[in-house]
């Protein structure tokens, strides 16, 4: 026996399937062939290519909660999420409203999007990672294990996030009023690479095809194509030519 939830106003393409104790609110369009696991919740106005899979227990198109001292969070309602053809969405993970999935991104299990998030073709987030509200990701980026993207971050094309990597956005810590005028988070250029718990810090921009390797803090901008290691990180050598995408080509 089959328990499930479906408004009247909910468009269900055809070859969709629907697990048990499915939840799909009002104006909630699912394109053909998607697969929804168990306990899914599909809030109103998300929207669904085709080809869709979306794991057990995930959640899509949950609107923001605002703290009363929150810095960065707002309290407007967002649209439903535009999730893109053959996204794959892991089981227990959280899709927030105002969010945009391009085709054949991948989203692993327990990852959190929040709101004003736009991802980027065939991009990979993997297990545990969050990324945090107003932030573009762009293509053929792998963003692995629990790393996490602090808000108003920009992710170019091609960008490797390796497990564990940490950005932030607050040069002030949590305290004064000053630093509500200097919010703003990492900048990752095309082809950008960050090594295994990495950390930047507010504001900096890591250039094109630049290496910050494990562990290092990187306190300032990463040069061009550049190898920076150390705490704080320092240039340390140009990227070997035969890493460079230019050599793909």
């Amino acid at each position: 026996m089959e328990f499930q939830d479906i408004s009247v106003s909910a468009e269900v393409g055809s070859g969709t399937t629907l697990g048990q104790f499915v939840v799909i609110e009002a104006d909630v369009v699912i394109g053909d062939n998607c697969s929804i696991g168990h306990h899914v919740i599909l809030k109103s106005g998300t929207r669904l290519g085709e080809s869709v899979q979306v794991g057990d227990h995930s959640i899509l198109g949950k609107q923001p909660m605002r703290a009363a001292n929150s810095a960065v969070t707002t309290a407007d309602v967002q649209a439903g999420p535009v999730i893109g053809d053959r996204v794959r969405i892991g089981s227990s993970s959280i899709i927030y409203a105002g969010c945009q999935l391009a085709e054949d991104v991948f989203v692993a299990d327990m990852v959190t999007i929040r709101e004003r998030v736009t991802i980027g073709q065939k991009t990979i987030v993997g297990r545990g990672v969050a990324i945090e509200n107003q932030c573009t990701i762009g293509e053929l980026c792998k963003l692995e294990t629990n790393a996490y993207i602090t808000a108003y971050s920009t992710v170019g094309d091609r960008v490797f996030v390796a497990p564990g990597v940490l950005t932030s956005n607050d040069n002030f810590i949590g305290r004064t009023e000053e630093r509500f005028k200097h919010f703003k988070g990492a900048v990752l250029e095309e082809g950008a690479r960050l090594g295994v718990g990495a950390v930047l810090l507010p504001g900096v921009v890591i250039s094109k095809e630049a290496v910050v390797a494990a562990g290092a803090v990187q306190t300032r901008d990463a040069e061009e194509a550049t190898v920076h290691m150390g705490v704080p990180a320092k240039a340390a050598g140009p990227v070997p030519k035969e890493q460079l995408l230019s050599s793909e080509d």
